[in-house]
């Protein structure tokens, strides 16, 4: 099971009912966060979540209200006795942005990697969890993430006993990719494994237009995280002007990916009740969510 917390789903300037950008994701004791804007230290607190086992922060874009909240963050980090080392990702002018922001977080007791623009899949939580990116369409550099939990295929009993493969070599055959040598004979994973099985995938896209490279790189989401920055479609001037999508644009995205459910978050300072244009969201795709400061939300592997 993954769990999500998203922290903040303001955009622009932090609000008295809403924090700005940042998502939790937690597996197996681990975490990723997904940008972090003004009050996300205070959101993980109220939410009891720790500190010391932020293993991989991704950023999407280097705008003060995805990234201000890093250095307050990377302190108290190493306050919690964090000292493996960490890893930031994000996008073209992201290593530069870490060294200025690190003038007030210079002295940590732990070493931080950073990825610029990576071009490559980047493994987390114990290389269980795989990190796509995607470059969009923004004022700035900006890059979307793509997380995918690769689930183990089943178990094949029959396969294993035809294929003569000792009973304790089962489970280290199971949860490897390696082959084992026992007593003088090689065994591989495939002489246990039945069929593959769908994993876990969660897409996060903020800040950025529609554009058609996205519908490929969300496909099949477990949960596709959007931006909302405007919920009426009146706004779609706004939303071009200043590279930002309205709830019926990224609610078309999410039906022409065949996603399973769409969050919605990174609401303009201007929209004080979302709900109220949810509307214009459902008549493109119907399972949307409206976001909100501390939502939780717990995506299991499906049978």
């Amino acid at each position: 099971m993954i769990d999500l917390t998203l922290l903040g789903c303001g955009g622009g300037m932090p609000m008295p009912n809403r924090f700005l950008s940042a998502l939790c994701i937690s597996y197996k004791g681990r975490k990723i966060l997904v940008d972090c804007g003004e009050g996300t230290q205070v959101s993980m607190r109220i939410c009891n979540l720790g500190f010391k086992t932020i293993d991989v922060i991704c950023i999407s874009h280097i705008h003060g209200d995805h990234i201000v909240g890093l250095p307050g963050l990377l302190g108290t980090i190493g306050n919690s006795g964090r000292t493996d080392p960490l890893t930031i990702i994000g996008p073209i002018g992201i290593t530069e942005a870490v060294k200025g922001l690190r003038v007030i977080a210079n002295w940590l007791p732990y070493e931080i990697n950073v990825i610029e623009n990576p071009k490559d899949t980047v493994l987390a939580c114990n290389d269980e969890i795989k990190i796509d990116t995607l470059e969009v369409e923004h004022s700035s550099p900006c890059i979307g993430y793509s997380f995918y939990l690769k689930r183990m295929a089943k178990f094949d009993v029959d396969r294993a006993i035809e294929n003569g493969v000792p009973k304790q070599l089962w489970s280290k055959l199971q949860k490897t990719t390696e082959e084992i040598e026992f007593q003088g004979r090689i065994y591989t994973p495939d002489m246990i494994k039945g069929a593959e099985r769908k994993g876990i995938k969660v897409s996060m896209i903020t800040d950025t237009r529609p554009i058609d490279e996205i519908v490929p790189f969300i496909k099949d989401s477990d949960l596709f995280i959007c931006e909302g920055t405007y919920g009426d479609d009146k706004d779609i001037e706004k939303a071009i002007k200043n590279k930002h999508m309205t709830f019926r644009e990224a609610a078309t995205l999410a039906n022409k990916a065949n996603v399973e459910r769409l969050l919605l978050t990174h609401f303009s300072t201007a929209m004080d009740s979302p709900e109220r244009h949810i509307s214009n969201a459902t008549a493109a795709f119907s399972n949307t969510i409206i976001g909100e400061d501390r939502l939780e939300l717990h995506l299991s592997f499906k049978e």
